[in-house]
């Protein structure tokens, strides 16, 4: 189906786009076409979310299918739910598009199967920066409430929001769009055979044209490409030469917040917490001397810079780094950056859902050329020894 033949249904919205959300999935499960749901809800103490597997429909009431601010990256979620196998539960899994980016990431490395998950995205406005959020819970619903309203991030979302190109429908199963409607509407549009499958068992209506939200979104986008290309360049002049780097992560103590947060961080132990790792005193103190001091902990430009060449093909620009980051580091900024350019020269999009395998896991003979001058380059900068 090419894109001027795609259409959607037209989801009532009289509870807002997350009560469209929460209806259709409780039409779903009603009619067993889903045997269960994933997607937030508010925790206790009313300052956070945490991801919910449920198939107790009356559970879905309290369900927050768009929630504000992301206190855990769904693509972990999912990790969690499927990484010993796709089990033999259909389920829909509600997330905004960052998310289920990461999780084809993680399928293309075996640790998210989804070949039972109907994989759901929405328009994505933003999402609210967690400290915010934590700290005060219900301006933080205001605010994202005006986003919602507006369609784009305000000064209390993550950075990385502004500059997001892919905040609309991004290879899922379906499609939730709302942002440029009217606000008593919800399209509901398919992404997939298998999104397909679920919206005519449930026998919607697949009539609505989608011209409306499609230029409603283009223009966003045209908005958020702009601010992107400002954001990088003021990115790129913070990172110049390695002084530019030290300055930029200056403040790290080394915590691996970052890393715990990242749903691309997919090794089951990291490098830098293997006793492989770890630094022998009388070498440190060697260190030292020559020296004259050196600052602990010990490899923290090592630790950033390691993160980015392991992971920056699969980035996408979640967010959650900076959000984790005790001392306020743009880590998001940062690894948007440098995934946007190496991205670009591997003309790789992060969770494109192509079949086309990770481009460091696949040889191609015709990059074979390219790699003989990079080493021919490199062997050119090595001093003689003659």
């Amino acid at each position: 189906m090419t894109d001027s033949e795609l259409k959607g249904a037209v989801l009532p919205a009289l509870k807002k786009p997350g009560g469209a959300v929460r209806d259709f999935l409780r039409l779903a499960m009603e009619k067993e076409l889903a045997d269960a749901v994933i997607l937030p809800m508010k925790v206790p103490s009313g300052d956070s979310f945490a991801w919910i597997l449920m198939n107790d429909i009356s559970l879905l009431d309290d369900a927050v299918p768009i929630a504000a601010t992301m206190p855990v990256q769904g693509a972990k979620a999912l990790r969690s739910l499927t990484r010993k196998g796709p089990g033999n539960l259909k389920i829909i899994a509600v997330m905004r598009p960052c998310e289920i980016r990461a999780a084809m990431e993680l399928s293309k490395l075996g640790q998210v199967h989804p070949e039972n998950l109907i994989l759901a995205t929405y328009d994505c406005p933003g999402a609210v920066q967690l400290q915010k959020y934590v700290d005060d819970p219900a301006g933080s619903e205001e605010y994202f409430a005006g986003m919602l309203q507006k369609g784009k991030p305000d000064d209390s979302a993550k950075p990385v929001c502004h500059t997001c190109e892919n905040f609309s429908m991004f290879d899922s199963d379906i499609h939730f769009g709302y942002l440029g409607l009217s606000e008593k509407e919800v399209l509901v549009i398919p992404g997939s055979e298998k999104g397909s499958a679920l919206l005519e068992g449930l026998g919607l209506d697949l009539t609505k044209d989608l011209q409306a939200w499609e230029k409603g979104i283009d223009q966003l986008k045209a908005d958020k490409l702009n601010s992107r290309k400002s954001t990088f360049e003021e990115t790129k002049a913070q990172l110049n030469g390695f002084n530019g780097l030290l300055s930029v992560f200056a403040n790290c103590i080394g915590c691996h917040n970052c890393q715990s947060a990242c749903p691309i961080c997919y090794c089951r132990l990291c490098y830098f917490d293997s006793e492989t790792a770890e630094q022998d005193p009388d070498a440190l103190i060697t260190a030292a001397e020559k020296r004259g001091g050196i600052s602990l902990p010990v490899d923290r430009i090592m630790f950033h810079t390691g993160r980015m060449a392991h992971m920056s093909l699969s980035c996408v620009s979640c967010g959650q780094c900076s959000d984790a980051c005790p001392v306020s580091i743009p880590v998001a900024d940062v690894f948007s950056y440098v995934a946007d350019q190496t991205q670009r020269t591997f003309e790789y999009t992060a969770g494109r859902n192509d079949g086309d395998p990770l481009p460091l896991r696949q040889f191609r003979k015709a990059e074979l050329p390219g790699v003989h001058e990079l080493v021919k380059d490199a062997d050119a900068e090595v001093p003689s020894h003659e």
